[in-house]
């Protein structure tokens, strides 16, 4: 099969059809967690084929990293405030509250699932984790560019370990979900001094 007929099989969905997959996938993992989450049930759900599913996404796991990251706001390339602090606040008030929270607790399931399914590790990597560490430096690229941060900051490596730790620590720790104002708080008082970066506007 040439690869030309193979992106055409798979492009038969449209993207309006395509999103609603997503919800649909997403859905059943907020109901039923990854590990109980079948092929089956997201063709019964969606009133599709497996076949076509399968032929679409190859499997479970490429299925399920996908519909996330369909979730995630749209490239941070559309943002761009003229400093760090502008841009991270930005990125941060894309989700609202209510977002954030059903996110937090959908991301704490498939971490752990990801621990024992190589295979959604694998496509959590490709999808989303590599996707939005490219995204995050660009953003500090440019504020390098601008002279907000030196190049040979150590601290630069540990941005995105710095943003997820505080999403993933505000639940364990405070028994709260992420919120807006803590997450802008957190990069005020710690993302940003680390950096050097200004904290005011």
């Amino acid at each position: 099969m040439t690869e030309t007929v193979a992106t055409a099989r798979r492009s038969r969905i449209t993207p309006e059809r395509e999103a609603e997959l997503y919800e649909a996938v997403l859905d059943l993992l907020r109901e039923v967690g990854y590990d109980a989450l079948t092929m089956d049930a997201v063709a019964a759900r969606t009133r599709s084929s497996k076949a076509t599913l399968y032929r679409q996404w190859g499997g479970k796991a490429e299925l399920v990293a996908k519909a996330v990251r369909h979730n995630k706001p749209g490239p941070v390339d559309d943002v761009d405030t003229g400093s760090l602090r502008g841009d991270l606040h930005a990125l941060t008030l894309r989700a609202d509250d209510c977002e954030m929270e059903q996110n937090s607790a959908l991301m704490r399931g498939l971490a752990m699932a990801t621990h024992s399914n190589p295979d959604l590790l694998r496509a959590f990597r490709e999808h989303l984790i590599e996707p939005e560490m490219a995204e995050f430096r660009r953003v500090l690229q440019r504020a390098i560019d601008r002279g907000e941060v030196c190049a040979d900051n150590p601290a630069l490596r540990f941005v995105m370990h710095m943003m997820i730790g505080a999403f993933a620590a505000r639940t364990m720790i405070d028994e709260q979900p992420p919120t807006q104002n803590f997450l802008l708080s957190y990069i005020d008082a710690v993302v940003l001094p680390a950096l050097g970066a200004r904290t005011t506007s």
